[in-house]
């Protein structure tokens, strides 16, 4: 039997590498759809390259075909966000990221694509009471236009699902780990203010490793028979106080750390639906091996 062929769109974003070198990994086929091929060395195998953008009309049914699968992880945003990721362009970003994401699944389905698994985000869910926790069944109710995009693709796939063709919507939190070679990790501002004993605010969110978001991916991509259309993807509540506690013994810094956040008032995500079919996330102590890693590579 040979190996699946698997296209990624944003297969170099920061995501988007893990997803594809778990697929290469897992002995996958993989081609990356982007506005530009990877830079040399920059995957551990060797991947396909397809240019690709997200203007709509600029999507057809050859840039997907001979595809096995589809993960779609490409978003066009203002650099470092997502919310408020429209800038002064809110209907460009909408045409892009909403639209430009329905004609690709639909590229998808014409070409014989068998699977979509589509990076959506816990931005869907909206606002909610402190702690109360986040489950799939719940409305959503999306505050930002990120994630009104977001929910209305996963509505979108959603529509398109036939015998031959299935969608699945993975709601991810933060995401954490290595950047790709000559990146730099979303932390790396923090630890700089913090060994430089400049002020913390304190801070709380959910984080989920990338490589753990890739290996929900993979098994979402090859498990035959899935029930659920919509996974949440999470893994750890921590606080800044947390992270660099691990950066403090790391480095020996003598600088104080931030006050604890309020933990209690984060909505965490439930992922039970997605642990049932056997996701196992690395939890604290690969949070603490990752940031004593980045902290390692921070000083070289």
């Amino acid at each position: 039997m040979s190996a699946p062929h698997t296209l990624v769109s944003g297969g170099t974003g920061f995501v988007g590498r893990f997803i594809v070198e778990a697929l290469l990994a897992a002995g996958h086929a993989v081609t990356v759809l982007g506005r530009r091929p990877p830079p040399e060395g920059f995957f551990s195998g060797t991947v396909g390259f397809r240019r690709f953008t997200l203007e709509p009309q600029e999507i057809d049914t050859p840039l997907v075909a001979g595809g096995d699968f589809l993960v779609h992880a490409a978003f066009d945003h203002l650099p470092g966000r997502y919310r408020g990721g429209e800038g002064a362009d809110p209907e460009g970003f909408r045409r892009r990221n909403l639209d430009g994401s329905v004609a690709l699944f639909a590229a998808a389905k014409a070409a014989g694509v068998r699977r979509v698994v589509f990076l959506s985000s816990r931005a869907v869910y909206g606002p909610r009471p402190a702690g109360e926790e986040l489950h799939e069944e719940d409305e959503a109710r999306p505050d930002t236009l990120y994630g009104q995009v977001k929910l209305a693709g996963e509505q979108a796939l959603d529509t398109m699902r036939t015998a031959g063709f299935s969608g699945i919507s993975l709601r991810v939190t933060g995401v954490y780990g290595p950047a790709g070679p000559d990146r730099t990790h979303k932390w790396a501002g923090l630890f700089a203010d913090y060994l430089a004993g400049r002020h913390i605010e304190t801070r709380a969110g959910t984080e989920v490793h990338g490589s753990d978001v890739a290996a929900a991916v993979r098994l979402l991509l090859e498990k035959e028979d899935v029930a659920c259309l919509v996974f949440n993807v999470s893994d750890v509540l921590v606080d800044r106080r947390d992270i660099l506690s691990i950066v403090k013994r790391v480095t020996g810094c003598p600088h104080p750390l931030p006050q604890p956040a309020d933990k209690a008032a984060i909505n965490r995500m439930r992922c039970d639906r997605l642990m049932k079919l056997g996701w196992q996330p690395g939890g604290m102590a690969l949070l603490d091996r990752t940031v004593a890693r980045l902290c390692a590579d921070f000083q070289t």
